[in-house]
Order: structure tokens, then sequence, then C-alpha cells
């Protein structure tokens, strides 16, 4: 069993908790006491850098009104105070609650760069992906993935990424990946309702045929519809969302195909879905709507 990288000390456990261990990855010492507000800040602040290193550094909270020693020994006056110990001995520390980027680079100094949290690389790869920057997309889930096999968000992506691309049975085999107690997480819920989407544009042929169509027709809903859906499958969202909406405005309760009655709202609702809340195609879509449906 691996070694927290987050734990309590003792002053009977520091020569081997701390100073033994840092001969092999540096170990912070977080000296701390219960009634001391500004530690509260810095402790919640510190462990979460420290766990997002991934092993390269580790934090020992040593809690001096219990165990004093140490912290006496090494000339602390006030707290927090933070000593950073590397080869047995200690090598750096700072004083006080400082924010989250001045942690990281303190810790930075002692082992090199330490990357992008998860979050930044996720928001990166869906603003490549939504760019159409597959490519790009694909190498920052591909990094999430390789820390956390299962991670929900990067799954989703690396899906959609093959739904750009095409490759629609490679996208289903990776959601086929997804873990069961993923499965109804909106980014999951979400890639599928894009490559259910996809499936069906795919079956739909050429759009040229369907723009002739509804040329000669306009109330040719039909093809609107089937119109809409390979707008979606090429990412152009607005386009989609406006055939479906000249559908509502003439005939809000029409039946495609199959006999599904409000198709075209429906078909909307979907796209939101598998789209997301907060893009702008959604946002664009609920407002076309809204002033159809309340007019």
């Amino acid at each position: 069993m691996s070694a927290p990288v987050v734990f309590d000390v003792t002053t009977a456990e520091f020569r081997d908790a701390v100073m033994k261990r840092s001969l092999e990855v540096p170990v912070l010492v977080d000296f701390w006491a219960p009634w001391c507000g500004p530690c509260k800040q810095l402790g919640p602040t510190i462990e979460k850098v420290v766990k997002a290193a991934k092993g390269k550094v580790a934090l020992a909270k040593m809690n001096i009104d219990e165990h004093p020693e140490v912290a006496q020994q090494l000339g602390v006056q006030s707290i927090p105070a933070v000593f950073a110990f590397q080869r047995g001995q200690p090598v750096d520390g700072f004083v006080g609650n400082l924010p989250e980027s001045q942690i990281k680079a303190f810790i930075e100094r002692l082992v090199g760069p330490l990357g992008a949290d998860t979050a930044e690389v996720l928001a990166s790869a869906e603003a490549k992906l939504e760019a159409g920057d597959a490519v790009g997309a694909a190498e920052g889930f591909a990094a999430v993935l390789s820390e956390d096999p299962a991670q929900p968000q990067a799954l989703a992506g690396m899906a959609r990424v093959e739904i750009l691309g095409g490759n629609l049975e490679a996208a289903r085999a990776i959601l086929g990946t997804v873990p069961p107690d993923a499965v109804n997480n909106p980014a999951i819920t979400g890639a599928l309702a894009a490559l259910e989407l996809a499936e069906q544009a795919a079956a739909l042929g050429d759009a040229s045929a369907l723009l002739r169509a509804i040329e000669a027709n306009p109330l040719d809903f039909q093809a609107r519809f089937d119109l809409a859906l390979i707008h979606n499958a090429k990412n152009q969202r607005e386009e989609a969302v406006d055939q479906l909406i000249a559908i509502l405005r003439k005939n809000r309760a029409w039946q495609d195909r199959d006999g599904n009655e409000e198709a075209a709202r429906k078909q909307l609702l979907t796209f939101f879905e598998a789209w997301g809340p907060m893009d702008e195609a959604t946002l664009y879509g609920r407002r076309q709507l809204s002033s159809t449906l309340f007019a």
C-alpha cells in the first residue's frame, strides 16, 4: 500500500514520516493549531495543490498544540508555517496564508512544473472541440484519461471527438466503457444523445436533395426535419435550430414520418441535451423556442 500524500504527523513519527521520506520525495510540513483562523484557510488550499501534484510531493500536518517540539526546534514563531524538507533537510518555507497560485509556485520550485489541473485540461479540450479542433481536443481528453481512465467528462469528450470525425462505431465503443455509476452523468448522456443524432443523420444521406425539396415546397416539414439532423451532424447548430423553428412556426403539432407528435419541439430538446445547457446554440435555440411558443 502506497504512503498517503497528506497525513498527520506526531513528534515521535517525524524522523521516519518526514525526514526519511524526504529522501524520496519532498515533504511539506504544515505547522498549525485548532485556534488559528489562517491555518483553517490555508489547510484546504495546500491539501488541494499537493493532491493535484499526483505524488510529486507529500504534506505532513503537525498540530503544534499537541506536538510543539519540532516547531520549537525550527524556530517557528507564528502560524501557519510551512517548511519543505528535501533529502532530510529543511530547504524552503513560508509563513501565513497564501493563495493557491503562490502555493503552487512554491511547490514547483521544489519539483518543477505541475501542469494544469484536471478541470483546466478538460475546459481547454472542450473549447478546442467546440472550435472543431478534434486533434487538440483528443490530446486533452487523453491526458485526463491517462490519469483516470473512468473520468466521465473525458470519456464523453473522446466519444464526441469520434463523432465529429464520423467514427460512430468508435464513439459507441468508448461510451460502452463508461462505469455503471457514471451512466447518468450529464456529459455521458449528452454524448449518447449526440451519437444517436449522428447515427440518424448518417442514414439521411446528402443535404442537397433536402434543400431542393424545401425550395420546391417550404412546407415540406419532413425535409426540414431531416436537414436539421444533418446540420447538427456537421456542427451547424444554429442552422439546425432554424429548420426546426420554421416547422414550429407553421405547425407546432407536426408529426414526423414515424408518427411522433410535436416532433420538431422534441427534437430541439434532444439537441439541447446533446449540446449542453450553456452552449451558445442551446441558448439561441431556447430563445427562439420561447418566442415561438409564447408569441
